[in-house]
């Protein structure tokens, strides 16, 4: 697997994914604006050139936040987010930062699994944070040390 930069060239690929594996997706206006913004935005590839993932992440002093990963559902269940993810990890011990924090449904079991192996706890809540098909659905901040 191979790790890049995200293009603008990409986000035709990225929004297929997006909207795929996200009930309530982000615009290619947000994926436009976190490139135009500096963020770390990155894309996950086969060797071919498949693209199969993508993670953004902000950072700010010496913190890194997770704004959003994926892997395609095709993709998924393989360790592919596993390894992206510590990929995101690395990427940020790189950039000196001393914490990465992130925020996930409280319903995406499938996420918190994948962040509590990889070391990430519970710190705070955000209730009603997200659009849900019934209202609004609480948010787990987590972090962990880097």
């Amino acid at each position: 697997m191979i790790l890049r930069d995200m293009t603008e060239a990409d986000l035709d690929a990225v929004l297929a994914i997006e909207r795929v594996v996200h009930a309530h997706p982000w615009t290619l206006g947000n994926f436009s604006d976190a490139l135009r913004s500096g963020y770390l935005c990155k894309v996950f590839e086969t060797e071919a050139g498949e693209l199969i993932g993508y993670a953004l992440m902000m950072l700010a002093v010496d913190e890194a936040e997770l704004l959003d990963i994926a892997i395609a559902s095709s993709q998924q269940r393989k360790g592919m987010g596993k390894q992206l993810l510590h990929e995101m990890l690395a990427l940020a011990r790189r950039k000196e930062m001393r914490r990465m924090v992130l925020e996930v449904r409280a319903s995406n079991a499938p996420a918190l699994a994948l962040y509590r192996s990889a070391g990430f706890s519970d710190i705070g809540l955000r209730r009603d944070y997200y659009p849900a098909h019934s209202g609004r659905e609480d948010a787990i901040l987590m972090g962990r040390g880097l």
